[in-house]
């Protein structure tokens, strides 16, 4: 399988030798500038995560972007991608594409399938779901607790896009606005998911629950592809170790506190906090990103501790 980046050709194209060629023989003509180094191309290469031929994608700084190029590769539409996964066309919510993409990362793209509607008895206060977005509107499960309500229902499973709650579309919501509903729902009643599995390939393999430590997702590549909603795509080292510490350890808080674990959501609030001066200003951009939860105020000390331990490690 053909990872990363084709090498250039370092040859000189006929049109250059010309001018050196011109330049060499002119008597008294005083030298030319050198051409100017082309910018690097990025070529990523790209299947649909149930089967396909191979393709290639370029020229994207957004995963809206990216999204269309895939869909303009295979002929689809854009919004039939669910979510894309790096290296593996398994089911891997570790293996996620967020707004980070290795140089020589390979790109599955998990389109829609089956449709399914589910009926959920909501007997505890925690569903035992851990939810995440695509960044351009779709919300899907990352996770399911062992022993959870969600657990015991066994046609629900980990990457299944929720289209629905209750009968109210929550295509465009965010996964802390997804989490929030659900956490939302009354005890001891009925609700009702609509969702939409990923296409998956012939092969049959048991679904998945929790993966790896949330510090594994972290890539290990030397460079990345930063992609950003608004502005050109970046090119940037990958995260530091004690950067990814204090994210997991965000995480962790938001499992005390919170009872969810969510690296999406623990980066989003590290991201928010790293230039921050003092635990106001990072209450206030906290209150301006994700106001709709309202995190006490023990809760957003102490994630303030980790982010200003992280500061003092450097990243």
């Amino acid at each position: 399988m053909p990872l990363g980046l084709r090498g250039k050709k370092k040859a000189k194209s006929k049109e250059t030798a010309r001018l050196v060629e011109g330049e060499q023989a002119g008597a008294g003509v005083g030298s030319l500038p050198d051409p100017p180094v082309p910018a690097r191309r990025l070529v990523f290469h790209t299947q649909l995560a149930h089967g396909s031929a191979t393709g290639r994608v370029e020229d994207f700084s957004s995963i809206r972007e990216l999204y269309e190029k895939i869909a303009g590769v295979f002929e689809i539409s854009p919004s039939e991608i669910l979510y894309c996964t790096l290296n593996t066309p398994k089911i891997d919510m570790e293996k996620l594409l967020g707004g980070q993409l290795g140089l020589e990362d390979f790109i599955f793209a998990h389109v829609k399938g089956l449709k399914k509607e589910v009926n959920v008895y909501k007997s505890e206060d925690s569903l035992g779901l851990t939810i995440t977005d695509n960044g351009v509107g779709y919300a899907f499960i990352k996770r399911i607790k062992d022993g959870s309500i969600i657990d015991s229902v066994k046609t629900i499973c980990v990457g299944d896009h929720i289209e629905s709650i209750n009968g109210e579309n929550i295509v465009g919501w965010r996964h802390y606005e997804v989490a929030k509903k659900l956490k939302e729902l009354k005890k001891e009643e009925l609700f009702t998911l609509k969702l939409i599995e990923p296409k998956k390939a012939f092969e049959i393999e048991p679904r998945s629950k929790a993966g790896k430590s949330s510090a594994d997702k972290i890539g290990t590549a030397r460079g990345t592809l930063r992609l950003r909603s608004k502005g050109p795509a970046t090119m940037e080292e990958m995260p530091s170790e004690t950067k990814a510490k204090a994210i997991e350890k965000v995480d962790d808080l938001l499992e005390l506190y919170m009872g969810i674990r969510d690296i999406d959501l623990a980066t989003t609030m590290f991201e928010a906090g790293k230039d921050k001066n003092n635990p106001d200003e990072f209450a206030t951009a906290l209150d301006e990103t994700l106001g709709d939860f309202a995190f006490p105020d023990e809760f957003v000390f102490d994630v303030w501790g980790a982010i200003g331990d992280a500061k003092q490690g450097g990243f």
